[in-house]
């Protein structure tokens, strides 16, 4: 057993013996790449410039509105344009008789699932009350109510169901006001 102990000793200090050899004969340029360090990302690194720094403590203290004023004044001045986002659409299944189907199905206007809300004249007498209900129907405050009703005709509501714009029409023309759907 001794024997056998000393013979496996002497043979891993062999392949230790070989395996620095081997990395001692890699070049210093290849020996990086198997490195197990991360990279650095950009913008991580301890030597940012100061006058970056500075801008991004001062966005950084500004509120929501002040930021959204930054970006549309950075949007004109740079000019960049707002992307809207690609939208997939079906497309037909196969060709030959499913074109045809495809064909008629487009000459059918398709129906109108979602309406806007537009108030289009109020009666001077019910105005008080059209406005309270302007105020609870958007979440408006008396003043913002008060100034929405006054610069009528104006949408309410946008993209809402078939069933909730008629009854928020049926509600304000019972109050005087005169309402469309579009």
């Amino acid at each position: 057993m001794l024997r056998f102990s000393s013979k496996l000793m002497t043979t891993t200090s062999i392949a230790a013996k070989q395996s620095l050899r081997v990395t001692g004969a890699v070049p210093a340029c290849t020996r990086r790449w198997y490195t197990t360090e991360p990279l650095p990302t950009p913008g991580s690194s301890s030597t940012v410039d100061p006058k970056i720094a500075t801008i991004v403590d001062q966005i950084e203290g500004l509120t929501l509105l002040q930021t959204s004023e930054l970006v549309s004044q950075l949007k004109t001045r740079l000019n960049i344009q707002d992307i809207a986002m690609p939208v997939a659409m079906p497309t037909a299944g196969g060709a030959g008789g499913n074109a045809g189907a495809a064909a008629a199905e487009e000459e059918k206007p398709a129906e109108k699932t979602e309406f806007n809300v537009k108030i289009e004249k109020v009666d001077a007498a019910a105005k008080a009350k059209v406005i309270r209900e302007v105020k609870n129907l958007a979440g408006l405050n008396l003043v913002e109510a008060k100034k929405f009703v006054e610069s009528v005709p104006k949408v309410l509501k946008e993209s809402i169901p078939k069933e909730e714009a008629e009854k928020l029409k049926k509600a304000l023309e019972a109050l005087g006001a005169t309402v469309i759907m579009e």
